[in-house]
């Protein structure tokens, strides 16, 4: 489908109020859509179902399913050789907010000195006015500003309307491979990748990375844990380490998300004491921010390498379920004419919190520039 018909179908479906999803992964040219018939609101439990997953940051709540089997499928590919001029943004800075969130991460770093856990993730949001602006306009320039993210616009109207650009895989598995990805510590990108990381930022990867390793051994095997890495996303550098195993059988994906979300990445560590601080002590609700989104067990083709001597390989190919998640960062959510936005950082002994205030300000940018 050539992108102004498939643009045209996403507008006509969000004016007929009916729920849908477009989405592009990281590094394609390949823009996804799957539009609802109706306006039902679905969920799923179990992680068996085909189709399109939104689940927030609190696990306790449910995880909004968007059904293959009563929504059509489209695509297209997007030109990123587009135009499309960004503006300049003024926003001021609320002393309020900001003297409310340097409190908040002393109280963070009070706890942690307490032994009431090891790291905390604290956020905040900030409300900017987009009077006027088309949701499709602000995809558009997501897809254009940020190509190795994964860049997704969902709207229900039973839910509200979200957009983001997450540089964060969760997991992703095709047949019995698993692979996931440890994402944490936050700098600004200066124009090279060859950065200076202090001890905290690498703590703060390292609880991650353990974290995952630990709570996956149950469910699989063969792990191999990949060097650490500086990567940019945006305007920011963070450190990565990719796991990947293989699945034991008879392993099911809710085990695996039940263990997983939300990790030491967006929670803290113990999971449970972390979570219990952010709830009480954030001021806001999260909603989606810091949960995840992405394809659930669709069934993609899997062809094995091939080149002039084995092209009759293709005749080999095989159907797997393929699932990908990704953690729901550099989002906002559009209620009206405002957008919404959603930042925060890890927090651990070591953080200091004006450094931590300054760090929010420069992930607000990452969505900032394309409104």
């Amino acid at each position: 489908m050539i992108s102004e018909d498939f643009f045209k179908r996403i507008d006509a479906q969000y004016k007929s109020q009916y729920p849908f999803v477009v989405y592009r992964k990281p590094n394609s040219i390949k823009v996804n859509g799957l539009l609802q018939n109706n306006d039902n609101l679905f969920f799923t439990e179990d992680f068996i179902e085909k189709g399109f997953v939104f689940s927030p940051f609190d696990d306790e709540k449910k995880t909004v399913l968007i059904p293959v089997e009563v929504s059509e499928s489209i695509s297209t590919r997007f030109d990123l050789s587009i135009s499309i001029e960004n503006s300049q943004l003024e926003t001021s800075i609320n002393k309020e907010e900001k003297e409310f969130h340097i409190n908040l991460v002393k109280k963070g770093v009070d706890e942690i000195k307490n032994s009431i856990f090891k790291k905390v993730v604290l956020s905040r949001k900030e409300i900017v006015s987009i009077s006027g602006t088309n949701p499709f306009t602000i995809f558009k320039k997501l897809l254009n500003n940020y190509t190795s993210a994964f860049v997704y616009c969902w709207y229900h109207p039973k839910v509200g309307l979200w957009l983001g650009a997450t540089p964060e895989t969760l997991i992703k598995i095709e047949g019995n491979r698993f692979s996931i990805m440890a994402l944490a510590g936050t700098q600004d990108y200066k124009g090279s990748l060859n950065v200076f990381w202090k001890e905290k930022e690498k703590q703060e990867q390292q609880f991650v990375t353990d974290f995952i390793l630990e709570n996956l051994k149950p469910s699989v095997e063969n792990f191999k844990v990949s060097d650490v890495e500086t990567v940019k996303a945006g305007n920011l550098v963070h450190l990565k380490t990719m796991i990947s195993a293989q699945l034991r059988q008879n392993t099911n994906l809710r085990e695996i998300i039940t263990a997983l979300h939300p990790t030491p990445a967006v929670c803290g560590l113990p999971k449970l004491p972390a979570k219990q601080f952010i709830l009480k002590n954030e001021g806001y609700n999260r909603e989606f921010y810091t949960g995840f989104l992405g394809e659930l067990n669709i069934e993609t083709i899997v062809a094995p390498r091939s080149g002039r001597r084995n092209i009759e390989n293709r005749a080999y190919a095989v159907t797997k379920k393929s699932t990908q998640l990704y953690v729901n960062l550099r989002c906002m959510q559009v209620k009206e004419e405002d957008a919404i936005i959603y930042v925060g950082g890890g927090i651990t002994k070591s953080s200091n919190a004006e450094s931590e205030w300054k760090e929010t300000i420069s992930k607000a940018l990452v969505i900032k520039k394309v409104l």
